[in-house]
């Protein structure tokens, strides 16, 4: 027993010191265990720590110069904000008076739409209202004022004075006067013209003249075969015209004998005043159809693609140039038909066979005939 309790008191002191061991503690009272992040300075790691960071930025020493302070920017001047006028120091005029006032000086008023074509968006365009004053009244009145004047006239200088006879008579002979081409464009033109002038006709005074007669129905039918066949004639028209200008310019170029014939009176004057393959009012009618038939086209064509137009004023305008061209040649082409048929003996004879009697052609253009017979002469006698 006495051996048992002094083994256990040599070992209760080796037993503490192995405790204290197992538990971290040291002399100083550092841990025993180090920590995973790793230790900078020269008091953690050692001197030759690679992980020690480095700065190339040079210190400031303490209490050493200041850098120079960083000078403010100028101040920019601002124009004060004049607030607005209160509400009730306003006009009393509202909205929907504003907005006439603009209409009434020209201005657009356009609405808000979603889809690309804005032009959908307007509400009141004042052009509109001038545009329709001219195609309900302007074009409707003049058009018919001058349509029927026309007739008017021609009928009378056919009852008071008769057909243009030839003075001498008929002499059996004949000159060649237009080739198979002259004449085959002449008539394309011609029918093209007729049915463009017809079919406009009924797309201005149909609605008033014709409907009533016909009915709702066949107007309408007749209205856009009529309006088809518009569009599509006005390409063999255009086309007529340039070649008039290939084969007739030349022969339509003003002269003095053109002077001449006009002071003599003209196709009043008495006798016969000498011309040439065209006299001065033939001329006068040839430009005339080749400068309005180019603006009538221009318009017509502009109207029939107007998307080409920036927007519908433009439609309008075109619309306006075209009626009123179209009006004012029907009305020279009147006077056209009517002297080249029924108005002049013999001058109908020209485009129908290409061929017109000698004392016709001597009588109305005596200069042309001259030059045609001494070239007949220099052929025959075999002369350069």
């Amino acid at each position: 027993m006495m051996r048992l309790v002094m083994a256990l008191a040599l070992l209760l002191p080796l037993g503490g010191a192995m405790a204290q061991q197992d538990s971290g503690a040291t002399a100083g009272g550092a841990p025993s265990v180090q920590s995973v992040a790793p230790e900078v300075g020269s008091g953690r790691g050692g001197a030759n720590n690679a992980q020690q960071p480095s700065s190339t930025a040079p210190e400031t020493q303490t209490g050493g110069p200041r850098p120079a302070p960083i000078a403010p920017r100028p101040r920019v001047a601002v124009e004060p904000i004049v607030a607005p006028p209160p509400f009730t120091a306003r006009s009393d005029t509202d909205a929907s008076a504003l907005e006439a006032q603009h209409a009434e000086n020209g201005g657009v008023i356009n609405g808000a739409v979603s889809i690309p074509n804005q032009a959908a968006g307007i509400l009141i365009q004042p052009a509109g209202r001038d545009w329709r004053g001219f195609r309900t009244r302007i074009l409707s009145i003049a058009g018919a004022v001058i349509l029927l004047g026309t007739v008017f006239i021609l009928a009378g200088l056919y009852f008071l004075r008769g057909p243009q006879r030839i003075d001498a008579g008929r002499s059996g002979r004949t000159l060649h006067r237009y080739g198979l081409f002259e004449r085959m464009n002449h008539w394309m033109v011609a029918v093209s013209f007729v049915l463009l002038g017809l079919t406009g006709i009924n797309i201005t005074f149909g609605r008033t003249l014709l409907r009533p007669v016909i009915g709702a129905e066949a107007f309408t039918t007749l209205t856009w075969t009529g309006q088809a066949v518009h569009q599509f004639l006005s390409f063999p028209f255009v086309i007529g015209l340039m070649a008039m200008v290939l084969v007739w310019a030349r022969d339509n170029l003003p002269s003095r004998v053109d002077i001449a014939w006009i002071k003599a009176g003209g196709p009043a004057a008495k006798g016969h005043p000498p011309a040439g393959r065209f006299n001065a009012a033939q001329k006068a009618l040839y430009w005339f159809t080749i400068g309005g038939g180019v603006l009538a086209a221009v318009s017509g064509y502009l109207l029939m693609a107007p998307g080409l137009l920036d927007n519908v004023t433009d439609q309008q305008w075109a619309h306006v140039l075209h009626g009123g061209m179209a009006m004012v040649m029907m009305a020279a082409i009147l006077g056209h038909i009517y002297i080249g048929t029924i108005g002049t003996e013999g001058a109908f004879e020209a485009m129908a066979t290409g061929r017109v009697d000698y004392n016709y052609a001597r009588e109305h253009h005596s200069l042309w005939v001259e030059e045609r017979v001494a070239e007949a002469r220099r052929l025959a006698t075999g002369a350069d």
